[in-house]
């Protein structure tokens, strides 16, 4: 099995039955946010994109690139669909021109012409991606490789149970907004990143753990940032709390833990996959282009710099009232929502900021008042979520009808964030699904998953506590640690007080536990 990297989370994996290209991203994203690094724009494209299968594992556009995939990647290539609970790819992709669709049912094997085997995992929560992330294993002739990109299973059983992997392709860098964007001392900025970065990577860790692959590979970030607006969060600054580490950081953390079978795969590189080895080349030797990096960014900055300006001429649409767009398009879904607007409880605050003829900051406040079901003018009242951010984009997602201010807004990192309290992942949840059809599916999802009890209980350290956590269902006994009276589950992160089941990180999701020592609390009575 030969592996071609291509950027980012994109690969071509190529085999005497077939070759599959993967999540091809080589334009911007998120508003000019977001470029591929190193740079993958000069490729052969036009030789790589010409394959038997097209795996796109999500809808994040540094995933899914229409238009790279509308130019570039043969029309002839069947899609390995996965089996999401939106039809939104599917129908992304045929606008694109795709015609032919394998629909693989989740977690079971496909065996494909001349014995390539395929298995995709499909991930279906509100928070997996933009309404889905995915994971592909390939096979072929004994050989076997897990692409997971930046997909976050509960664990990696279902895999393991095929076979030994002998190439494991999965994230480790950052792909978020948090918490460059909170406004916070820079002291307490470099503290929550240098929390989230070390997450990340014991994330990482205990994936490779569990699956004890033959080679490890690195992908799916980080990315770069080339506007000058955003210059700073690249991590080339000696920032411990910089939560964009490279490769060749990771295979230096990586070392620390034990780590020897890290394989980088630079856009170009040609990895060589075999039962009993890889072998692997390079287009420049790795740490030769990783020791260069600051002088690459730079290059690449100036080159893409014409990109990037005419992208923001793109963004302004000063025909759109944006108060009378955002009240047409998010009042009826504010009606319809129960879950998600319970989840928020309270107005978020938007501040859109212009200049006027004379050059002076404007700034027009706006609510999105989730109790009151309304979109309407600040009134002066105190709100728990505030973001900031330039009118422009705002005009352009209404402008555009995007349904997802995630992939969008929010993972741009164009905008300042400040919040009272605990992290609302509801806040997020509810603007990723501007749409019908999604705003229906988290509804339901949320609505089944609220009555879901899990009865099981396990004991770590002096405390029982359910088996399953309480945010996305990980199991516990694999992803959760106990510091004194506190539980971390590690696939996402969050925290939880076991003396009293609060959880620390966000509102909601309370936590059955107990001292091991002591019995249970009583259920309470219920209502008559």
């Amino acid at each position: 099995m030969r592996v071609t990297g291509t950027g980012h989370a994109s690969m071509r994996i190529d085999t005497a039955a077939g070759s599959i290209l993967c999540d091809p991203w080589v334009n911007p994203a998120y508003f000019a946010s977001w470029f591929p690094f190193p740079d993958n724009s000069q490729l052969d494209w036009e030789s790589l994109g010409q394959v038997d299968y097209l795996y796109v594992s999500h809808l994040h556009r540094d995933h899914f690139d229409a238009a790279h995939l509308k130019r570039y990647v043969s029309k002839q290539a069947t899609v390995l669909l996965p089996e999401f609970p939106t039809s939104e790819m599917e129908d992304e992709l045929r606008e694109l021109g795709f015609t032919k669709f394998l629909k693989a049912p989740n977690e079971q094997v496909v065996e494909l012409d001349g014995g390539l085997k395929i298995m995709i995992q499909a991930l279906t929560s509100p928070t997996d991606g933009p309404i889905g992330d995915s994971s592909l294993w390939v096979e072929y002739d004994g050989v076997r490789l897990l692409n997971q990109n930046d997909a976050r299973p509960t664990d990696l059983s279902t895999f393991a149970e095929l076979g030994h992997v002998h190439a494991h392709m999965l994230q480790f860098s950052g792909a978020i907004w948090y918490p460059m964007v909170y406004e916070l001392p820079q002291a307490a900025k470099t503290a929550f990143g240098k929390q989230k970065r070390d997450r990340q990577f014991d994330r990482t860790w205990r994936y490779i753990d569990d699956l004890k692959a033959s080679h490890v590979f690195p992908i799916a970030g980080p990315p770069c940032f080339l506007d000058d607006e955003l210059w700073q969060f690249n991590d080339i600054f000696g920032d411990e709390g910089n939560i964009f580490p490279d490769q060749s950081v990771f295979l230096r953390e990586y070392a620390k833990v034990g780590g020897t079978n890290g394989v980088v795969l630079l856009p170009g590189s040609v990895a060589e996959i075999t039962t009993d080895g890889c072998e692997t080349t390079h287009p420049v030797p790795v740490e030769e282009f990783f020791a260069n990096k600051v002088a690459h960014l730079e290059e690449m900055r100036e080159r893409k710099r014409p990109i990037i300006e005419a992208e923001k001429a793109s963004w302004r649409h000063p025909e759109v009232d944006v108060l009378g767009e955002m009240k047409r398009r998010i009042e009826p879904l504010l009606e319809e929502s129960i879950y998600l607007a319970k989840g928020v409880g309270g107005p978020v605050r938007f501040d859109l900021v212009d200049t006027d003829a004379s050059g002076e900051e404007t700034v027009e406040s706006i609510v999105v008042d989730f109790p009151g079901k309304e979109v309407r003018p600040y009134a002066d009242e105190k709100v728990r979520y505030r973001f900031r951010t330039h009118r422009g984009l705002i005009e352009q997602l209404l402008h555009s009808g995007e349904v997802d201010w995630v992939n969008s807004l929010f993972l741009s990192c164009r905008f300042s964030a400040a919040r009272i309290g605990q992290y609302n992942e509801f806040v997020y949840a509810f603007f990723k699904c501007l749409s019908e059809e999604r705003l229906q599916y988290a509804e339901g999802w949320y609505d089944e998953h609220e009555r879901a009890v899990d009865a099981e209980d396990i004991t770590l350290g002096d405390w029982v506590v359910q088996r399953r956590c309480p945010h996305l269902k990980a199991d516990l006994s694999r992803f959760g640690i106990v510091e004194g009276d506190q539980l971390t589950c590690q696939l996402h992160g969050w925290r939880f007080d076991l003396a009293s089941g609060r959880c620390l990180t966000s509102v909601g999701h309370k936590i059955r536990a107990h001292r091991a020592d002591e019995a249970p609390a009583p259920a309470p009575e219920p209502a008559s």
